[in-house]
């Protein structure tokens, strides 16, 4: 697989505050749409593996935080 585009999520809002994920060069990036420069690089068995913890409420001990 081979994006060089990001993606958003279709339910980022439209202030910009969002996360952006693409495939390029083997590997998933993830990036905050307003800190273009700061790129988390990881493999595509674990962004799945993320993507699954996220699902089932993993993090979201995380969220309470700005609650």
């Amino acid at each position: 697989m081979h994006q060089k585009d990001w993606q958003k999520s279709s339910f980022s809002s439209s202030s910009g505050e969002c996360i952006e994920v693409r495939t390029f060069d083997g590997v998933v990036e993830m990036r905050e749409s307003d800190s273009e420069s700061v790129i988390i690089r990881t493999t595509p068995v674990d962004f799945a593996k993320f993507l699954k913890d996220v699902k089932v409420g993993e993090f979201d001990h995380h969220a309470a935080l700005w609650a």
